[in-house]
């Protein structure tokens, strides 16, 4: 250890009085490793001679001339195709579904292929834990189609039951829409 410690030292010594003096002619060489395997060193090779071979030399291949290409005309692109309207206009009652505490219809409104206006028919409004809950969630999955344009809409948490029930029942009314 205090050969490695002694090494470094006169290495940072030697670097930096060269540093201050200028001097580029003084050598350091390093001091012997300190590793206690049997095994010798590894030894770079330092030659920049090439390594010899059997095959003869590659000759120089000549850089090929540079030409650019004319300018070729963009094409004109295809006007693209309008899309098929999904459903037919008019609207659609679809089938009553169960919602557990009672039964869930809509009425699809389709203009130009697309829904415009969800209704609905029936929903379960019995109690006032029902008005409630489905007075909050209707206005929810009217949005969540129009804005889908099908009936997989996402769940509101609280009236899984009458999601669910909305979306079989606007489902089958956008099957009797479809062209």
């Amino acid at each position: 250890m205090k050969k490695a410690i002694l090494s470094f030292g006169l290495v940072f010594a030697s670097a930096f009085y060269i540093l201050l003096t200028g001097q580029q002619s003084m050598t350091v060489t390093p001091a012997a490793p300190l590793t206690t395997t049997s095994q010798p060193a590894p030894v770079a090779q330092t030659s920049n001679a090439p390594i010899a071979s059997n095959e003869p030399p590659a000759a120089p291949t000549p850089a090929p001339a540079k030409t650019t290409p004319p300018p070729t005309p963009a094409p004109t692109p295809a006007p693209a195709p309008k899309p098929k309207n999904l459903y037919a206009d008019g609207t659609f009652t679809g089938n009553p579904a169960d919602a557990y505490y009672g039964t869930v219809q809509v009425q699809a409104t389709i203009q130009n292929g697309k829904i415009t206006d969800v209704q609905f028919l029936q929903y379960p409004s019995d109690r006032s834990t029902s008005r409630y809950i489905n007075g909050q969630a209707m206005p929810y999955l009217k949005q969540e189609a129009i804005q889908a344009q099908n009936a997989n809409v996402d769940i509101v948490s609280g009236a899984t039951d009458t999601s669910f029930a909305f979306r079989e029942s606007l489902a089958s009314a956008l099957a009797l829409a479809k062209n």
